[in-house]
């Protein structure tokens, strides 16, 4: 019995963001952090919600955030959306983005003395400060 209670009390920690994965249509979804989206057709807005509490216990900001992203990004698939754009901060577990129809987005410049070979992984910042 003692160790019943305490694992009933992680529990809902643990299952916070369980079900929040990027699906096969929110992969094809880019963030434009950096707010360019000229030439973009404007495909509507979204807001999106989790918890950012559990009982007395605040979630990580960067847990919360990650997450709101994911969701987005589902979302704007569901739009017919290529890119969302944040509106805001997030605020109480929740924030609002807006959805674009950019077509092909452009890929950064590479550096001419790192030519990219079968493999390779390119990396981006999750967000510019």
């Amino acid at each position: 019995m003692k160790l019943l209670i305490p694992a009933l009390l992680i529990l809902p920690l643990a299952a916070c963001s369980w079900g929040i994965k990027l699906d096969s249509a929110g992969k094809n979804v880019r963030v434009a952090w950096n707010d360019d989206v000229s030439g973009c057709r404007d495909m509507g807005k979204i807001t999106v919600s989790v918890l950012d509490k559990v009982g007395p216990v605040d979630r990580s900001a960067i847990k919360i955030n990650d997450e709101l992203e994911v969701m987005a990004r589902n979302e704007a698939a569901g739009l017919q959306a290529d890119t969302i754009r944040p509106l805001g901060e997030a605020r109480n577990g929740e924030q609002s983005w807006a959805a674009y129809a950019c077509g092909e987005a452009p890929r950064p410049a590479r550096s001419s003395l790192a030519e990219p070979k079968p493999g390779d992984v390119e990396t981006f910042p999750v967000k510019e400060n």
